[in-house]
């Protein structure tokens, strides 16, 4: 484990595969909770189908795993990709790859925004995202404020309303949350989107996604059986294609 400092946060990371690897930036499923040892109980991991070729950049958000930060009203989805950027930019990674799970859709669509040119592809894997009818919302609330619930010990005193801002700024937009369809539409590139298909992670969003962006691989099929054997060579194969 490493860890540097952006601001006041501390980020803890994970560097695995040959030192000349093509990087790839892993963001973990978990929600708030996203932190690279997730990944070991995944159907799929990438710390194991990808160490062997590439360079496996897998950090914890601010305030999950061994990552920790203040709290304040303003956090959000942005607060988390300039951890990220920071990191790349800490590594000094100019371009690199980029695959998340759950809440690794979101801070993708974030990143892309905002650095484009600083990704070669993503991988999104059943992103979470918010029905078009807003009926999981709830859901997400509810996981939030879980998670608040575990952090009384490290941060006892930031104050509920602090909390109620911050869960604000993260789960009451649409979509996927951190984009529009305006904006998922605008962005060129390329995109493996593996499809969800619960409460967190709607086939409402990997739909949309794989239908307003201009470049996507979609895979409908890709957790059980026959397909999750076929899924690590499809991703390989589609990083190897960019």
């Amino acid at each position: 484990m490493a860890e540097f400092t952006h601001g006041d946060a501390t980020i803890a990371y994970d560097l695995e595969g040959p030192d000349d690897g093509v990087p790839v930036l892993l963001i973990a499923p978990g929600g708030m909770r996203s932190a690279n040892a997730i990944w070991n109980h995944m159907p799929f991991n990438p710390r194991t189908e990808l160490s062997d070729t590439y360079r496996l950049i897998g950090m914890d958000q601010r305030n999950a795993g061994r990552s920790h930060a203040p709290v304040t009203p303003d956090d959000g989805w942005d607060t988390m990709r300039d951890d990220q950027l920071a990191l790349l930019d800490h590594l000094g990674v100019e371009q690199c790859h980029v695959l998340g799970m759950c809440i690794g859709g979101p801070y993708i669509a974030a990143l892309l925004r905002a650095a484009p040119d600083r990704f070669r592809s993503a991988v999104m894997l059943q992103p979470v995202g918010i029905e078009p009818d807003g009926s999981n919302r709830q859901a997400f609330y509810e996981m939030f404020d879980a998670w608040v619930d575990m952090k009384t010990e490290t941060h006892g005193d930031v104050d509920r309303s602090t909390w109620d801002s911050f869960r604000s700024n993260m789960w009451d937009g649409d979509f996927v949350l951190s984009a529009t369809t305006d904006d998922m539409a605008a962005i060129d590139t390329p995109l493996l989107v593996a499809m969800g298909n619960d409460l967190y992670h709607p086939q409402s969003t990997s739909r949309t996604i794989a239908d307003v962006a201009p470049d996507v691989t979609f895979v409908e099929t890709w957790k059980e059986g026959d397909a999750l054997a076929a899924f690590p060579d499809q991703v390989r194969t589609f990083l190897a294609a960019h």
